[in-house]
């Protein structure tokens, strides 16, 4: 088996094993040579994501038979010996990809709660606003204008707190995503896993720091309560015109 460049015989390979054997991951259920020559593929059993995180044991160190012996002194036992401490550091990056992805949907998990409950709310509130806004535009608002447009004030303050309330918790599971930012899998992947693949049809910020202070990104990622406000600016703005045009302002 080849390790940073050098190769070593079917006998070396087996040694190597029974040496690291004591200190492999608890969830390592095989590995074995990779067809193209060069290091393992390792099968893991799944993991939890609430199990101890895996780590390089620092007992490996003083094993007798894996300390670190100098090449000046026994060439080919510090052959054997980094050869054994690479391939458990590479089991090791590999089981902790793993556990991390567990731990982040396991975390995602817990922290969602109520999340569909409040995404349905503000969508509904949503829905709301957008018949009352279109409303105006009907002949039969002319009649009844200043009880329509008080409806219309109605239903922008329930989509505010509609919006505010779904931001409450989306900034604790952008928390979550900005944690295991470094993770290999994928926001929605994670929320899928996580039991909520209606979860891409959220709007979640980019980052935590999106919900402090005012944002300034990109207006389809913005959070609901930004996106709320600027809606309902755009909304004022055109009454007030219309108010305006028609000489119905008020001073």
């Amino acid at each position: 088996m080849p390790s940073t460049s050098k190769t070593f015989t079917n006998d070396e390979v087996r040694d190597i094993l029974d040496r690291i054997a004591p200190y492999l991951p608890a969830h390592l259920e095989k590995m074995e040579p990779n067809p193209s020559g060069y290091g393992f593929i390792y099968t893991f059993k799944p993991f939890t994501g609430i199990s101890k995180m895996p780590q390089v044991p620092r007992e490996f160190r003083d094993d007798p038979r894996l300390k670190y012996t100098p090449e000046s002194e026994n060439a080919a036992e510090y052959r054997l010996r980094e050869c054994a401490e690479d391939i458990l550091h590479e089991v090791y990056e590999k089981a902790y990809a793993l556990w991390k992805d567990a731990a982040y949907v396991v975390e995602l998990r817990t922290t969602v709660r109520d999340a569909p409950q409040r995404w349905a709310a503000y969508e509904r509130e949503s829905k709301a606003l957008e018949a009352a806004y279109s409303y105006l535009r009907t002949p039969q608002a002319a009649t009844e204008w200043l009880a329509a447009i008080s409806r219309l004030i109605d239903a922008q303050d329930r989509l505010r707190a509609a919006a505010a309330a779904f931001d409450d918790r989306a900034v604790e599971i952008a928390e979550v995503h900005d944690k295991f930012s470094h993770s290999d899998l994928p926001r929605s992947e994670a929320l899928t896993r996580a039991g909520h693949p209606e979860a891409q049809n959220w709007c979640i910020a980019g980052s935590a720091d999106d919900y402090r202070g005012r944002y300034w990104g990109s207006p389809q990622y913005a959070p609901l309560v930004e996106q709320a406000r600027v809606l309902i600016e755009a909304q004022d703005a055109h009454v007030a015109k219309v108010a305006r045009l028609s000489g119905t302002a008020t001073t």
